[in-house]
């Protein structure tokens, strides 16, 4: 699995400009790209539609970024309002070891507009249709005209020096200022990083203007017992302190929490036969996880029975890079493969070593990130090494109906693709190298990836951006 960003790769290039003017250019119709369908030919160049989301927004912070975490807060668990605030933690791949960080960020003034999935029925005949339109480019000159900094994300952040290069980072879900670090010189640290995080939160300047110095701290603790680097790990979400640790020889270990410290039991879980890619705790039970391997399988285990998982089944006839366990179907494993695909695993079926319930071959390059939506149980996202992330409902199916009915609404084509998938809902494009995305605990309808030109912040306009209401 090909995971390492080239820094030297990382730095954004200016796209040049055609020297012919737009007079001169035949106005072609606008179509939507589809990848892996469609080719550019000469002169054709891809645009973003920025209708299409609620919210989109990108940024660079330097050194390009191969893992983050999303960190909760006390700003609101259901926030539908713009502008939003959120905080995260992300760690650095510099050209050089010592030129690393982990940053913890403060991001806030995250602009946008909430807009209905299905445009509300019209009562006033065609009039309401065109106030709708009119009312959008209205908006949308609006914002053009106002003071960029108005609509522009405040980015405040305050850097920890980290010897090597971040692997992976995750903060604990009880405790968001204790996180924990995967370098690649082997080692798995954990951090305090309350200070920093009540100065972001106290302040407004502190760190706005990205310059602010790269602050020396140690860790908590500085695990060096795995005999070489690893990608996987994850706090317990039952058990707070509780940590488990994967690395590329196949070893996986056990972390207590212990009087403010750590114990990690020296006598790993052996069960793989590759490196361990990523490990998940189970949503419901607090001894359980789940792993996956180079081997191409996932494994189940549970840490009070023996050194051994429960079960072991092949997922994928490649590595499996990622895993994600659904806290909201805790029967519901999705994991993602290096040859592109991505399956559904339902745990309660296993029959014959395959517990497949669905599976998608849309990706053709590697799956570098799978999550699903903690607000929509048959919701996930997926980013891959084709420069793509994609949202998927695996609820949905054809409904020539239901796409009848859409068409009469809208007053618009409604051609579905038949070559694609009907459960494929979103396509987010324009990031190079794509390694990581989360959903937004806490702001229903929002994903962060990274990638190695930097971080997208995104709202797609037909991802549910308000819970369900459970009393329906």
């Amino acid at each position: 699995m090909v995971r390492s960003i080239n820094p030297k790769k990382a730095k954004r290039k200016n796209k040049k400009k055609g020297e012919a003017s737009s007079s001169s250019i035949p106005s072609m119709p606008t179509r939507v790209w589809q990848p892996g369908v469609d080719k550019l030919e000469d002169g054709e160049e891809l645009q973003c539609d920025p209708s299409v989301y609620n919210s989109l927004h990108g940024f660079h912070v330097g050194w390009p970024c191969l893992s983050f975490d999303i960190l909760g807060d006390k700003l609101g668990l259901n926030r539908t309002e713009f502008p939003h605030t959120l905080y995260m933690v992300a760690g650095t791949q510099a050209e050089k070891a010592p030129l690393n960080s982990i940053g913890l960020f403060k991001i806030s003034n995250v602009s946008g507009k909430r807009r209905d999935v299905v445009p509300k029925t019209l009562v006033n005949g065609d009039d309401a249709m065109e106030d709708e339109d009119d009312e959008d480019e209205d908006s949308d000159s609006d914002e053009e005209s106002e003071d960029g900094a108005s609509t522009t994300p405040v980015i405040q952040v305050r850097r920890v020096a980290h010897h090597g290069c971040v692997n992976r980072i995750r903060a604990m879900p009880q405790s968001p200022h204790i996180c924990v670090s995967w370098a690649d010189s082997g080692h798995v640290q954990v951090w305090d990083m309350s200070s920093h995080l009540n100065a972001l939160a106290e302040s407004e300047t502190e760190g706005k203007d990205g310059t602010s110095p790269v602050l020396n701290q140690a860790p908590l603790v500085n695990f060096s017992g795995h005999k070489d680097e690893g990608y996987a790990i994850d706090w317990s979400p039952a058990t707070a302190g509780r940590l488990l640790s994967g690395d590329c020889v196949s070893m996986i270990h056990l972390w207590e929490p212990a009087s403010g410290s750590w114990t990690v039991d020296p006598i790993p879980l052996a069960g793989h036969t590759a490196s361990v890619e990523d490990l998940q705790w189970s949503p419901a039970e607090a001894n359980v996880f789940a792993s996956c391997s180079v081997d191409k399988t996932v494994a189940v285990w549970d840490v009070r029975v023996g050194k051994s998982p429960a079960l072991s089944f092949k997922a994928h006839d490649a590595d499996v890079n990622v895993i994600s366990w659904n806290r909201l179907a805790s029967c519901m494993l999705a994991s993602g493969s290096d040859d592109g695909a991505f399956s559904i695993h339902d745990l309660r079926v296993i029959k014959d070593g395959d517990a497949k319930v669905a599976h998608f071959e849309y990706h053709k390059h590697p799956i570098t990130s799978i999550e699903w939506s903690a607000h929509e149980s048959s919701t996930l996202a997926v980013s891959s090494g084709d420069n793509q992330l994609t949202i998927w409902d695996l609820s949905l199916e054809k409904d020539e109906e239901e796409e009848a009915e859409f068409k009469a609404q809208t007053k618009e084509q409604v051609n579905t693709p038949q070559d694609l998938p009907p459960q494929l809902l979103f396509v987010h494009q324009g990031q190079k190298d794509l390694k990581e995305l989360h959903w937004h605990n806490q702001i229903p309808g929002m994903i962060i990836s990274t990638a190695a030109d930097g971080f997208n912040i995104l709202m797609p306009y037909n991802i549910q951006n308000t819970l369900p209401d459970l009393a329906a």
